[in-house]
Order: structure tokens, then C-alpha cells, then sequence
């Protein structure tokens, strides 16, 4: 069985709300629109192999010799882990008194003892933890995570053992750490789908979404032409057509 893809959203003026609904108002072109449009410009470019004529990006980034940056932009790196082991601290309360006070101090210290042991056991669950705000720097090799107080991260194409584009602007990728681990993490980022196209390219050519031209919207060729925004889209990221039978 092959595997699912996440779809974008409708997209265009033909979309309807339901049965018999006017077609919805073209939206206007927006941030999104345009980080895609240069998506598809600088993947002409890399695939042509004409980078070299396009302007140099500045980046503060430690780069390799040859290596070029394509794009910079800001991000949030997070990564998928627990936030606690699951450990706690149990309160034990002595109590004397009127039965009364010494039934409430103790039903309160086990209402507290409950509670620490829920919350314990909540962040022991592994989720997407926010590690960072800073920049991503995207390069023809590979791609940077930027911080000003936080360790930079850099990931060469072939680093990756795993890639998909989760949602508009969230990549999602799996990598082996420095200690042998598997390490899941995630980049909210405009340029995400420039980075899922360079990774598949390079290490994923058979994925279904870019064989299936996915990672950009339904119609969003038609809607650039629409709205003025011819789109330099490489015939070798169009979908492919079917197998002869």
C-alpha cells in the first residue's frame, strides 16, 4: 500500500463551500504565495544548474567550501521527546487535631500526591517540544538552524534518514543523533517546502509527494498565471503521468 498524502487545502476560485454554492473569491496573493513562487525559482535554477547567476544571499552561517546559500528565513525548531521521566516527589503529611482538620489535611495531601503523580506521568509522554527561535539558512548542500544563544545545527542532504512536509510551512524529518539515537524533529518555516523538495531530490527521489508534484497546493500553477505571478515551475518536478499499460 502506498502512502497517504496529507492534502493542502482548496485553492482557486472554483472551490465551492457546498452543493451549489457560488464559487468562492480568488484570495488575495499573500506571504505563502510568495515563498512558493520562489520556491519554484530558485528549484528552476538549481536543477538547471545556473545558481551561480543568481544574487548572493548573506548569511551568518558557517558554510563549506563551494557551498551556496539559496534562501534565509526565520524558524522554530522543535523536537519530538518527553519533558520529564516520569519521576515525582510523594508528600507524606502527619496530622493532629480535631478528626476533622486531620481528615481534611490528609484528603488535601492526597488530592496533592494525585496530582503531582498525573502531572508526572503527562511528561513522561513524548510530544513536539519548542526548542529554539532563530533562522534557517537553506544551501545547495544541505540546511542550518541558527540561534544567537542555542547551538547551531546543520544537516547535509544525505544526513537525513527520513523527510515529509506535515503542513504548509512545517518539515518534519528524522535524522540519527550524535549519540546514536533517532532524533524526530520538526522546522516551522516558510521555506519548508523548499527544504522537503532539495532533501527529496537529493536522498527521496521516489517520494510519493514529490513524484506527485504534492508540496505545492492544488491549482496553484493556474492561480499564480491568474493573478500575474507566471510560476518557473521545472518540468521535472510536474507530476508524473501514468505507466503505460
Amino acid at each position: 500500500m502506498g502512502q497517504e498524502l496529507v492534502p493542502w487545502g482548496p485553492w482557486g476560485p472554483h472551490d465551492r463551500d457546498g452543493p451549489g454554492d457560488e464559487p468562492a473569491p480568488e484570495p488575495p496573493w499573500g506571504s505563502l504565495d510568495q515563498y512558493l513562487w520562489y520556491t519554484c525559482d530558485i528549484l528552476r535554477d538549481h536543477l538547471a544548474g545556473t545558481l551561480d547567476q543568481r544574487p548572493v544571499i548573506a548569511t551568518t552561517a558557517r558554510l563549506r567550501p563551494g557551498e551556496r546559500p539559496l534562501a534565509v528565513g526565520p524558524a522554530v525548531f522543535l523536537s519530538w521527546r518527553a519533558v520529564g521521566d516520569g519521576s515525582w516527589t510523594h508528600s507524606s503529611v502527619v496530622a493532629f487535631g480535631h478528626p476533622a482538620l486531620v481528615a481534611g489535611t490528609l484528603l488535601g495531601s492526597a488530592m496533592g500526591n494525585h496530582a503531582r503523580r498525573r502531572a508526572a506521568q503527562a511528561a513522561a509522554q513524548p510530544r513536539w517540544v519548542p526548542e529554539a527561535s532563530g533562522e534557517v539558512v537553506i544551501t545547495d548542500l544541505g540546511f542550518h538552524f541558527l540561534n544567537p544563544v542555542a547551538a547551531a545545527y546543520s544537516w547535509n542532504w544525505d544526513m537525513l534518514n527520513s523527510v515529509e512536509l506535515v503542513g504548509p510551512e512545517r518539515l518534519q524529518c528524522g535524522f540519527t543523533g550524535g549519540h546514536g539515537q533517532h532524533v524526530a524533529a520538526q522546522l516551522h518555516t516558510s521555506w519548508a517546502s523548499l527544504i522537503f523538495v532539495l532533501a527529496a531530490l537529493h536522498a527521496f527521489p521516489a517520494h510519493p509527494r514529490l513524484l506527485a508534484c504534492a508540496w505545492l497546493p492544488p491549482g496553484f500553477e493556474q492561480r499564480c498565471t491568474r493573478l500575474g505571478y507566471p510560476l518557473r515551475l521545472p518540468d521535472r518536478l510536474r507530476p508524473a503521468g501514468p505507466a503505460p499499460s
